[in-house]
């Protein structure tokens, strides 16, 4: 799911997501409530009307943007008082208030508040947290009254295995249609993360989606379905494409580098994306060098086509019975080229 925190993938238009084969994109509740406001997006018609991309749409609860932007906060057993990182004024999240808001913004999807526990954390504050998000996953399904939108439960628990598998034995016991595995890519050792995933793949029911929130890079992706995970969304390939780095089946690729000032070939010459049809890695590098917005946006398009196009495969291979086949191949065609 291409990341569009405000409403928007930055850099490109509904049009282009949608020519691009972008399924379904990510809106934050907590940055739609501080700016426009929840009550604005429902009267302009709901995120797809307001947003004009006609295609679903997930929201995260806000719960983590609350525990990372706000430095002054004060959590209690009901909700999380904090103060608005734009202008500083005091605002109040329950599980509640986050269903309310996500429901008036008209998601297909919305998340469960819950509580994301920093890393590092100590064993204790990683095990209130747990606890406190299964509390605040049954509040979160009481409050919702919106049979046209799915809700899901968020399985917390830290790199502690039996805190996940405590964590998924009380979200599935409340019963959601799908599960979210959060708290990870947060700064922990990245075997941590692999291995939490298969404690969650043999937990977590087989016939519900599965979300791992905020991860992740290509290689994450596929090690990430090979551990049972349906559904990913990430920054990465709209940050990274500002910064001038593209990702491709061979690795990556910063175009900023002097050795493509005079490279005629495609961005990647395994791609179909527009980008790839029209644009040489010499032009791209001349954009993103003389800073011309168009650069930031053909990588953009390149790099979100480049994501779809490979969980696209991936599912491909699945159906076909080849994806370890298939992951394995990609994994070692990453490493095929050092840019």
């Amino acid at each position: 799911m291409p990341v569009g925190t405000a409403g928007s993938v930055k850099g490109l238009t509904a049009t282009q997501l949608e020519e691009i084969g972008a399924q379904i994109i990510l809106a934050n509740t907590y940055h739609l409530h501080v700016r426009p406001g929840e009550e604005l997006v429902r009267e302009l018609g709901g995120l797809q009307g307001f947003t004009g991309f006609r295609r679903p749409f997930l929201t995260d609860s806000g719960g983590y943007q609350v525990m990372s932007l706000s430095a002054l906060r004060k959590r209690s057993e009901h909700s999380v008082v904090f103060r608005s990182h734009l202008d500083g004024s005091r605002l109040e999240l329950s599980p509640e208030r986050s269903i309310e808001i996500q429901m008036k913004l008209g998601a297909d999807i919305i998340m469960a508040f819950d509580e994301c526990p920093p890393f590092p954390a100590s064993r204790d504050e990683v095990k209130d947290a747990t606890e406190r998000t299964a509390r605040w996953a049954a509040r979160s399904l009481s409050a919702h009254a919106r049979e046209d939108q799915w809700l899901f439960g968020i399985v917390q628990g830290g790199v502690h295995e039996d805190l996940r598998e405590q964590s998924a034995q009380a979200i599935t016991s409340i019963g959601f249609p799908g599960y979210a595995i959060g708290g990870l890519s947060v700064g922990e050792p990245k075997e941590d993360m692999m291995r939490i995933l298969e404690v969650m793949d043999r937990r977590l029911p087989e016939d519900q989606p599965r979300y791992l929130m905020g991860v992740g890079t290509p290689e994450d992706l596929l090690n990430g379905i090979a551990r049972g995970v349906d559904m990913f969304d990430c920054v990465l390939p709209t940050r990274n494409a500002r910064n001038g780095q593209v990702f491709t089946w061979r690795g990556k690729l910063s175009i900023r580098n002097a050795k493509f000032a005079r490279d005629r070939s495609p961005i990647d010459p395994d791609c179909l994306c527009p980008a790839c049809r029209i644009t040489s890695r010499a032009y791209l590098r001349h954009l993103h060098m003389a800073n011309e917005m168009t650069g930031a946006v053909l990588s953009t398009v390149h790099n979100v086509f480049f994501y779809l196009d490979l969980v696209g495969r991936a599912r491909e291979s699945i159906v076909a019975g080849r994806f370890e086949t298939f992951r394995q191949e990609t994994l070692e065609g990453f490493l095929g080229l050092s840019h």
